[in-house]
């Protein structure tokens, strides 16, 4: 049975469709654009298109496929020009679509393509990892990484329509599944404190009765997020909420090269220091640090730096973060748990002594 939930954005809205495999719903959907003329082509990686082969064919029949290395170093200028080469070498005009199947990596820079090829273009997100179903494929921020930072170029460009299939979790390795948590538990920690009880009491594992209530629970506090504040220009709050633990979680990855962690891994890691910090502004006590990082750690996260990097390093990089304004970075902090804030101009020594705690070195 498929089930719809609506991101509600005027012109922009779109359906986020539910289903263990929604093969049928997606190959109709396919098929009715082509009925008309419109080119159909589907992006993804070589990860997917081995462990879901039968899958990419029953629903994309013999629509053009570009094959992408899979990792974080795919979203870059590099391969995103190999992406609009594909567009035009497969005669895209303006009426044609593009098709994102994979994670979080695929759909941003899918989506990005789609925003810039002949200055736009409609596209689907079919996410394949938990991450991408929970977090990435949602919301219209498409981009990719420069060697200056995460996500630096990019566009909002929201999808057509996004579909998920929880089954093609049941392919999807134990640590990446884990990787998705991080952003599930930060769902939990910014606006649903119900939801993070219910994971700090029984950890979440593909084969859990209530993933697709999580999933869509998750889907539903970040559609209300986007509808609020679609492109992050509340003065304070708003969709920067997303944000909880990625200014040092982007920094994180960064510094200690793109891939060496798994987005969600450094997240969980800034997950921590998020938490640190908001102990140090005085919203959350000793106990509720700990109850974030035992659940984080629960999920298979890390909640300290697995080696040293340096200091000065990851300052530098939440310096150039995109959330930064007016030269200082802009943190995500928890007033309680299940309660986010934004904060500005905060202490360069609280940052520094949160980076130390998870494992910075001087």
């Amino acid at each position: 049975m498929v089930e719809n939930l609506t991101v509600q954005l005027g012109k922009r809205s779109y359906a986020i469709s539910f289903g263990a495999t929604p093969v049928e719903e997606i190959g109709a959907v396919v098929t009715a654009l082509r009925s008309v003329g419109r080119k159909v082509v589907v992006i993804t990686d070589a990860n997917v298109a081995s462990s879901q082969a039968n899958f990419l064919s029953g629903a994309f029949a013999d629509c053009p496929r570009l094959v992408v290395a899979a990792g974080e170093g795919t979203k870059s200028l590099t391969v995103f020009g190999t992406v609009l080469d594909f567009l035009a070498a497969q005669k895209v005009d303006r009426g044609g679509l593009l098709i994102a199947v994979g994670g979080g990596v695929i759909g941003d820079l899918g989506g990005f393509a789609a925003a810039s090829y002949l200055r736009g273009i409609e596209f689907y997100q079919v996410p394949t990892t938990l991450l991408a179903m929970v977090d990435s494929s949602v919301g219209g921020k498409t981009g990719i990484n420069l060697a200056a930072g995460k996500n630096l170029v990019g566009a909002f460009h929201q999808p057509r329509g996004v579909f998920i299939a929880t089954s093609l979790l049941q392919t999807l390795p134990p640590r990446e599944f884990a990787a998705g948590m991080a952003e599930v538990i930060k769902y939990g920690l910014l606006g649903d404190a119900a939801l993070f009880d219910q994971l700090e009491k029984k950890p979440l594992t593909v084969a859990s009765a209530n993933l697709p209530t999580v999933i869509r629970r998750c889907c539903e506090i970040k559609a209300g997020i986007v509808e609020a504040d679609e492109r992050e220009t509340a003065a304070e709050g708003g969709r920067a909420l997303l944000n909880l633990g990625h200014t040092f979680g982007h920094a994180v990855e960064q510094v200690s090269g793109y891939g060496v962690y798994l987005h969600g891994e450094a997240i969980g890691v800034g997950l921590a220091a998020a938490a640190r910090l908001s102990q140090k502004l005085n919203f959350l006590n000793d106990a509720d640090v700990a109850r974030i990082e035992a659940t984080v750690s629960a999920h298979g996260l890390p909640i300290r730096l697995r080696g040293p990097l340096p200091l000065a390093d990851l300052m530098n990089a939440a310096a150039r973060d995109k959330k930064v304004r007016a030269g200082l970075p802009r943190f995500v902090v928890l007033k309680a748990l299940g309660r986010a804030v934004t904060v500005d101009g905060v202490d360069r020594a609280l940052a520094e002594t949160c980076f130390r705690e998870v494992g910075a070195a001087d």
